[in-house]
């Protein structure tokens, strides 16, 4: 039974795929005119305007990464519109909070259900294998909320990533209604979103130095024990790794996801750019891929995040020297 729902779902997933990358929408559409090519000049059929629809065929995942305007929202120069990848983050953001509510909020009985057990073990690994493995004692009342919260809201919006949702693009015409199709997408692919994650933990980690240390102890904090005439070159480094955490917090999380969800696309994607039989060889791949990432890097990356973030600030409210 096992294998016939996981069979199932990589089929899903291969139409949920397939349709926006326009290796299936484009049946029935007419494909857009290419310029005459010179006598002996090979035309590649796939290199067709940017945003126009592939012929039969023809695959490019990465476009299933970019981001167009759904709501358009603009302030001055500044563009808040609402995309795919904000409709994800506003999705995960009432799934962490509904799944925080139905876990934590509960009445506990002697004999624990299976909600409380969940609930508890969450609650655990961010108490003791997050907070306390980074925060002192003097800070875990303050901030075990924001690296447990952070934890389950990367894993919530991670693990979204991997369900296809009618959140997408493209769209496909019943009965004269545009409906969208259903695709894999994670937000967390975007470096922007990341990148904001690891800012609030950067800012929030100096803010508490100086709150704990004052401004001078903490900032000579960074200069370590050395020669003088080493601190030349030494201190610059220093300083430069503080905001080296930013790309250690976010690139991480980024690469590891887009990566993932590349892989996959390309696996299911062989099935419509190759005429051997070979090519349903992409299918058992797309599965290993599809379940490496959802048992083991989805929840990897939440926890290292979390944790990450825990000793950063934990060191800056307790500097070493």
């Amino acid at each position: 039974m096992r294998l016939r729902y996981l069979l199932l779902l990589i089929a899903v997933l291969a139409v949920a795929v397939a349709a926006p990358s326009g290796a299936l929408g484009a049946r029935g559409s007419e494909e857009p005119a290419t310029p005459p090519a010179s006598v002996g000049a090979v035309v590649d059929k796939c290199d067709v305007p940017h945003g126009a629809k592939l012929p039969l065929g023809c695959f490019k995942p990465d476009e299933e990464f970019e981001l167009k305007d759904w709501v358009p929202i603009h302030a001055g120069g500044l563009n808040l519109s609402i995309n795919k990848a904000v409709a994800y983050i506003m999705l995960a953001s009432v799934l962490t909070m509904l799944l925080g509510i139905s876990l934590m909020r509960i009445k506990i009985g002697r004999t624990p259900g299976k909600r409380q057990a969940l609930g508890e073990t969450i609650y655990e690994v961010a108490q003791v294998q997050v907070a306390e493995q980074g925060l002192p004692a003097k800070a875990i009342g303050t901030w075990f909320p924001y690296v447990a919260t952070v934890m389950l809201f990367i894993w919530v919006v991670n693990m979204i990533g991997f369900v296809p949702l009618p959140l997408s693009d493209q769209k496909f015409h019943i009965g004269g209604l545009e409906i969208p199709t259903f695709s894999v997408y994670a937000a967390t692919s975007q470096l922007s979103v990341p990148l904001v994650l690891a800012l609030i933990t950067f800012f929030v980690t100096h803010v508490e130095g100086i709150r704990w240390n004052g401004p001078r102890k903490y900032f000579a904090s960074w200069i370590p024990d050395a020669p003088k005439p080493a601190l030349v070159l030494i201190v610059p480094i220093e300083i430069l790794s503080q905001f080296m955490r930013l790309i250690s917090l976010s690139v991480r999380l980024y690469a590891n996801m887009l990566a993932g969800h590349m892989l996959i696309l390309v696996m299911i994607g062989l099935i419509f750019i190759l005429d051997s039989p070979m090519k349903f060889l992409g299918l058992p791949g797309a599965l290993i891929f599809y379940l490496f990432e959802v048992v083991i890097v989805v929840t990897i990356q939440a926890y290292i995040f979390a944790a990450l973030s825990a000793i950063y600030i934990g060191s800056a409210v307790e500097p070493e020297h």
